[in-house]
Parts: structure tokens; sequence; C-alpha cells
């Protein structure tokens, strides 16, 4: 998922999940969302990416995960460096959100989003656009210090990094093999929609970023790729055989196995803690016509976030149920360490969908819980192995509007 701000970008989710983008019942709100797309919108997944996600989303990231550009002529970039290190933000703790015995900020100014813990737990690997940068790049985020050091090369898009076992190699999705640029953003006359670029394959690296080999292509779109905590499997999305799909390979990219097969888009996977199951988000359209305007905006490399719905399958792909039916964006899910509870982003509760928090839920549907009361944008939350600490990316305390930083939270049960 990935537009000049994740404000921008939790406001365009919304306004696609409610069917208010793309013209159609609210005039304002559809108002709202060109506007933002012409400052510039980016929306990180999962989701809203992505996220809706990277909107999103992995919430709407340079993919489905983010989306940064937009329409007319750009704005001027500030380049100045951004301040590194790490900061008591306990203030920022919001009425309601008991869950958090402690806050620390981890990135401050810029668009961060989508940060991911190492094996070791020691450092983070995220995906941020600042100093002056158009789209995406990867950084690691070293926890002792806050520090920061960019492992790709600055060209391309890029989104959706995690670490391999060991911690010696990374992978990353990217687009710099067919164009050192950024790549024109999606086309907003159709609403507000993600460009599933096809230009984007999936590289490994070494943990310091040096040489980055393709792991995964194909003539479609790779990315969303996340990593097994069994260390054996890597789940990522793909349009290889024609619609954006979940899928599975070796650490080494070999055995590829598709795993859904739904009409529609499914993305932003995350395994369990056992690497027994899989957690993803997902917009199937319903009846023919839906079906119809699915098919022709997916034709031009574009789908629509609405109705962004959770669902659990095994990690072979059998026994997919769907655990949310709100109608609302949800994005960003990632497993409780349990492996009974889901913490995932949503606009449920928000009349107008501009309002990002976080949620937990059961894996059987039930027991929905509120976690954060931000006003803004919280997203893309993933536990440390032990459930002690939650990261997470939100505008609170933002230097500026738009900025959108990493933060990590002391988790009480």
């Amino acid at each position: 998922m990935l537009a000049s701000s994740r404000l921008s970008l939790a406001v365009a989710l919304c306004l696609a999940a409610s069917g208010c983008s793309g013209g159609a019942s609210n005039p304002a709100a559809a108002d709202a969302a060109k506007g933002d797309a012409a400052k510039g919108d980016a929306a990180k997944g999962d989701a809203a990416k992505g996220d809706a996600a990277k909107g999103g989303a992995h919430g709407a990231e340079g993919g489905s995960h983010g989306e940064h550009g937009g329409h007319g002529a750009a704005p001027e970039r500030d380049t100045t460096p951004v301040k590194q290190g790490i900061s008591d933000a306990k203030e920022l703790i919001r009425e309601g959100e008991g869950h958090f015995g402690s806050l620390q900020q981890l990135t401050f100014g810029g668009e961060n989003a989508e940060a991911y813990y190492s094996f070791a737990e020691d450092k983070l690997i995220l995906q941020s656009t600042r100093e002056g940068r158009e789209c995406d790049q990867i950084y690691s985020l070293d926890l002792k210090d806050g520090a920061t050091t960019m492992l790709s090369s600055g060209e391309g898009r890029t989104t959706c990094a995690y670490y391999l076992p060991g911690d010696t190699k990374i992978i990353y999705a990217s687009t710099h093999a067919a164009d050192p640029g950024c790549l024109p953003p999606p086309d907003r006359s159709h609403g507000y929609v993600w460009k599933i670029y096809d230009e984007f394959d999936i590289y490994v690296a070494d943990a310091d970023g040096g040489n980055p080999q393709v792991l995964s292509a194909s003539p479609g779109y790779d990315a969303e790729a996340t990593v097994s905590p069994k260390g054996d499997r890597i789940v990522f999305t793909s349009t290889r055989d024609g619609d954006p799909e979940i899928y599975t390979m070796a650490i080494d990219g070999s055995d590829v196995k598709r795993l859904t097969t739904t009409p529609g888009y499914d993305g932003g996977p995350f395994f369990s803690p056992d690497g027994s199951k899989i957690i993803y988000r997902a917009n199937h359209p319903e009846g023919e016509e839906e079906t119809a305007k699915y098919k022709e905006i997916l034709d031009k490399g574009l789908v629509r976030p609405t109705r962004l719905e959770l669902f659990v399958m095994d990690a072979d792909g059998q026994n997919q149920r769907q655990i949310t039916s709100n109608g609302k964006a949800n994005f960003a899910p990632f497993f409780h360490p349990d492996g009974e509870r889901v913490i995932f982003a949503s606009n449920m509760n928000d009349e107008r969908g501009r309002n990002f928090d976080l949620y937990m839920i059961g894996t059987d549907g039930e027991g929905l819980e509120q976690i954060t009361h931000e006003d803004t944008f919280d997203g893309f939350p993933m536990f440390s192995r032990d459930g002690e600490h939650l990261v997470f990316a939100s505008n609170r305390g933002g230097a500026k509007e738009g900025d959108t930083n990493v933060f990590r939270a002391e988790w009480k049960d």
C-alpha cells in the first residue's frame, strides 16, 4: 500500500471501502478523495500497504501495499535529513489504550510503514519515503539506538521487505529493473484504486542491501512477501495466473504453490507463529455487475480496495474462512503470539471512514476489541515473538501533517 501521507491513505481507503470514491454515493467524499490524489496520495497497504493497506495495507504499498505520486505539478519535496534515535513517547498513549504499558517513537518524519522484526528481533526492516525521495525505499532500523540505513538501491519503487532466517539475507519487492524512476501513479479517474504494477518482482539481497538478485518474477505483479517463523516458506501475492492470488514458495524461490482461487484481490498474507496458518485480506466482487467492473479495471492493472475482509487458511491453502464481515477496509492483519487472535487495522468505527485504528479479533471471528484510539491513522502492527512488544505505524504526534512514524509499545495482555 502507498501516497503523500498515510493520512491521505486512510481517507482514500475509507472512501473506497464505503463506496464513495469513484463517484457514487457521496459526492463530497469523492471530491475529498480526488483532492488527496491531487496532492499525491499514497496508500500503504495492507491496504490501506495497502494497506487498504501497505493501504495497504501490507497495506497499499508500492503495489497494493503503498502508492506514491499524484496528479499535476509535484509539490516541492523536503530534503531535510530526518532525525534518528529512540525517544519516550508515553505521552502519546491515548485514553482507552490500556494494552500499552509504555511507548517509544522509532522514526521522526517522512512516511514510514511496514516495519517488521528481524528473526533476532534486534532490528526492524521498513519502507520509507523521506529526505526528498518520491517513493518508498527499504531501510533497516537498529533497535539499540534507532539508527536507520537504506538497504535498497534508491531506484524504482520498493515495498514489503522481510528478513530471512539467520538475518543475513533480506527480501523485498522492487520495480528498479524496469525503470529507475517511481513509475506513473494509478489513474484516479477510476476512483480510489491501487496499481498492481507488473514491474514488481521479489528480490533477495544481503542484509546490508548488497548483491540483489531476483528471487521470484513473472510476467505480472509479484510482491507482498513475508516469511514463516519456521523459516521454511515465503508467502506472497502474484498475478502470474491473471488474478491477484496468494502463493507460497521455498526460501530459495523454488516449489511455488498457489493457495487461493476465488476471483478478486487476495493479498497481505502473514503466517501464524507456528507456521501452520495464514491470515490475509481479500476483496471478492459479488454478483455479475461487480465482477464485470472488477475485471474491467484489473485489465488496466488496477484493483479497488473496497470491502477488504480478513480470512484465515491453513498454510497449504485448505480450510479458508472469513473472520470479519463489516464491509469496511480491514487490512494489515498479524497473529498474536497465542495463535488464536489477530491484530489488524480498520476504519470500522468511523462513519466517514477516515480514521483507522487497531483492533483484535479471534480466529473464530469472535471477541472483537478496539486496541488504539488515535483520531488519525494507526496501522501495520507486528508483535514480538514473546508478545511483550507491539510495533506499529501511526500519524500520532507527527511534526507535520502527513508524517507517519514507527512506534514500539510495551504490550499488556
